[in-house]
């Protein structure tokens, strides 16, 4: 199972990106939030990924946070929703929208993504209600983390210290965006802890 992925973004199209591993390009399907916020061709990211195998195809799914494929694993364990139509959803509905959608009984929100009709919305609003505890809810403007040395060393520091990935995965990125690319790893750390305990 490949868990998390990180390196060079190869490319991106509407509904795809490749990400380059060491000399492998991984094709990756992803929402268009994430695809949106991955970051320009060329730059380093990390995406957390859920691997399907069926008979006629090894399918790769990225996110940008662990609280997305949270989601993305509850949707798909839905009958009727497969991995493409739980990319629509979260393209449609960012990990907030969708909780309060599932906890609201609100089957018109989620029926607003491309592929799901309103037996399809009640099906996942009424099979997931008593789930979505298990799902951490993510700011809304979550991003993946680009990556690079100290990056993923602060990812690393976090999760040693017992933060959840998608929580990690946001403080360090707050943290990055106000010091900028060229921070230090100590940087990092010390403003993501600020962050994370706001």
């Amino acid at each position: 199972m490949i868990a998390r992925l990180s390196g060079l973004l190869a490319e991106t199209t509407a509904d795809h990106a490749v990400l380059d591993v060491g000399g492998v390009g991984y094709l990756v399907q992803a929402s268009a939030r994430t695809l949106s916020a991955i970051g320009p061709v060329g730059g380093q990211v990390m995406l957390f990924t859920e691997m399907q195998v069926r008979e006629d195809a090894i399918t790769l799914f990225g996110f940008g946070s662990a609280g997305e494929r949270d989601w993305f694993r509850l949707l798909t364990s839905v009958q009727g929703v497969g991995g493409r139509v739980a990319l629509a959803i979260l393209s449609a509905l960012d990990a907030g929208e969708l909780s309060r959608a599932v906890s609201a009984g609100d089957k018109a929100m989620v029926a607003r993504a491309n592929g799901v009709g309103p037996k399809l919305a009640m099906r996942i609003v009424n099979e997931l209600k008593d789930k979505i505890g298990a799902v951490e809810i993510g700011p809304a403007g979550a991003r993946p983390v680009t990556t690079g040395g100290a990056v993923e060393d602060a990812l690393s520091a976090l999760a040693n210290l017992g933060f959840r990935p998608a929580e990690a995965n946001a403080a360090v990125a707050a943290a990055e965006e106000e010091l900028g690319a060229g921070a230090t790893l100590d940087a990092l750390v010390r403003l993501a802890l600020r962050k994370a305990a706001k």
